[in-house]
């Protein structure tokens, strides 16, 4: 990986953030903070009332094809109209709605309202790593479409933490400040499709956050995907979760057969260890079998340890 590709920047040239001094390689997880933790399986699921993992081999790459959303997946500035293979759910649906949003683990997870450079409006997911920083996908921050009048950093992104519909259990904050990469924001390459929200409050001290690390390929590879958030396909603003093993892994993504949908990029892809929530990607594409997210590897670490800080 090209360390320069994961060079911090930001929206708020004042506030340029450097990388973090060097670390070892795969070091231990930044810890969250659960508040009243939710339980989860031994199997590194959540107890969801109603989720049962499926046992079945899904072989079909038919695609679903979903209602349209009353505002645009955030993607759709970066990439244009849906792609054949976006953010997707494969063969039968497996997500289910979590209604308790306002209970830890959920309202970690914050649904948004994005306004872009033009004044255009878009949808997509974040979560809380801090009591100001949430990460999301770089494509939620900075929309990269050279020509397009929305490119460049968006303009303000409303931040609705456990949103269940109309309801808004923590209200909600308004951002201006954004962080991403160079890999993202210039190079426009999905392998550095991450990003973050500071917010002018300490809100996620009252929700709690997800801790995140490096982990190894066998670990990962090992490793049930838990993603919640906020797809344009359901009704607008509600939470829906799925989970499933990691399918596989490459030096800066990881892939899974976990059911998304436009309006989720930025959703946390996170383990369960021990009764711990630790992120390992940040959810940003969709395949004709797989979905995937950029990796939490040792420099995307290094950046969110610096933008939390």
């Amino acid at each position: 990986m090209t360390r320069d590709q994961h060079t911090s920047v930001s929206n708020q040239p004042e506030e340029q953030v450097a990388l973090a001094a060097e670390q070892a390689l795969f070091q231990p997880p930044s810890e969250g903070v659960e508040g009243t933790a939710a339980q989860a399986g031994s199997n590194g699921l959540e107890q969801v009332e109603g989720y049962v993992r499926p046992e079945y081999d899904r072989m079909s790459t038919e695609l679903w094809t979903p209602p349209t959303a009353e505002l645009p997946d955030i993607g759709v500035a970066s990439f244009g109209p849906p792609r054949p293979a976006a953010e997707t759910v494969h063969g039968p649906d497996d997500r289910v709605q979590i209604t308790n949003t306002a209970d830890y683990p959920w309202r970690v997870h914050a649904s948004l309202l994005i306004t872009a450079a033009n004044g255009d409006r878009y949808i997509g997911t974040a979560w809380f790593i801090g009591p100001h920083t949430l990460v999301t996908a770089g494509h939620v921050v900075f929309i990269n479409h050279p020509g397009h009048p929305d490119h460049g950093w968006v303009q303000s992104i409303q931040v609705m933490p456990g949103r269940n519909g109309p309801s808004l259990p923590f209200g909600s904050v308004t951002s201006t400040n954004f962080r991403s990469v160079r890999g993202w924001t210039v190079s426009g390459d999905e392998n550095y499709d991450y990003g973050a929200i500071i917010i002018p409050t300490e809100l996620g001290a009252t929700t709690g956050w997800f801790g995140f690390g490096a982990w190894p390929d066998a670990d990962l590879l090992k490793t049930t995907g838990n993603i919640s958030g906020y797809p344009g396909d359901k009704p607008p603003g509600t939470q829906w979760y799925d989970a499933r093993g990691i399918s596989s892994v490459n030096p800066l993504k990881v892939y899974y057969d976990i059911d998304t949908a436009g309006g989720q990029s930025g959703s946390a892809v996170y383990r369960v260890i021990n009764g711990s929530r630790y992120g390992i990607a940040v959810h940003a594409y969709g395949g004709a079998t797989v979905n995937s997210g950029t990796r939490i590897t040792q420099p995307v670490y290094d950046n969110l340890v610096a933008w939390k800080a």
